[in-house]
């Protein structure tokens, strides 16, 4: 195998890199805020609320991410400026960065929502009851009680998800993002080496990933000490 083209085009690696890990922050922390809203919308007992929540979430679960992503581009990129931000020796450009990371929190959100869905209904009815004896109303509840006990539960697959987001977020290169997918494509065009480059792609994503879930893994054994017997 040929890897001499890294001496020329590894800072494209490394700035892709850079976009991915920034990609993946903003839409993790925007589709755990949709997925914590949406959640909380479906455990309402107000059924327009439930609607539309099941709505939304059985859309976006319903139909492949790519797809969403395209129809999100075509509908979105008007609302968004055409210039490009530079990123490393790589440039983004504003009308397809900003489109893609609303498609993919949205995505994200739609199954976050079923995991901390899941997590509140884990803890046990008796907690919400002791906590409206000692007069908590029920947003008080679910923000000192409820929540803090289900971060427990939801912990592992919110992080599965982060890893999934880091992962997925080479999807945005069919629209043109020059992430860490994208940053390989034109380490291929530009070398005529079709085979290494994404290898090397391959490579950091691993890399990613691992250390993510290594670093997700601590936190959850941090949380879990104070509940141990």
């Amino acid at each position: 195998m040929d890897f001499s083209f890294l001496n020329k085009y590894l800072s494209y690696f490394i700035s892709g890199a850079g976009i991915t890990v920034g990609i993946s922050l903003v839409t993790v922390c925007l589709g755990t805020l949709i997925g914590l809203a949406m959640a909380l919308l479906k455990l309402s007992k107000h059924k327009p609320l439930n609607w539309l929540a099941n709505i939304y979430i059985e859309v976006l679960r319903g139909t492949p991410m790519l797809l969403q992503i395209t129809i999100g581009f075509l509908i979105l990129q008007g609302f968004f400026p055409s210039k490009d931000l530079d990123v490393g020796v790589l440039s983004v450009g504003v009308n397809r960065l900003f489109p893609g990371m609303i498609i993919l929190s949205l995505n994200s959100g739609a199954y976050v929502a079923e995991i901390i869905r899941g997590g509140i209904t884990a803890v046990n009815f008796g907690q919400t009851e002791a906590a409206h004896s000692l007069g908590l109303r029920p947003a008080q509840t679910m923000r000192y009680v409820i929540l803090p006990q289900a971060l427990r539960n939801i912990l592992p697959p919110l992080g599965n998800e982060f890893v999934t987001l880091i992962k997925d977020s080479s999807l945005l290169a069919t629209i043109g993002i020059n992430e860490l997918m994208g940053s390989a494509q034109i380490v291929v065009s530009n070398s005529y080496i079709p085979l290494e480059p994404l290898i090397v792609a391959a490579g950091l994503y691993f890399v990613m990933t691992f250390i993510t879930s290594r670093l997700l893994n601590l936190w959850e054994k941090k949380l879990g000490k104070g509940y141990q017997r």
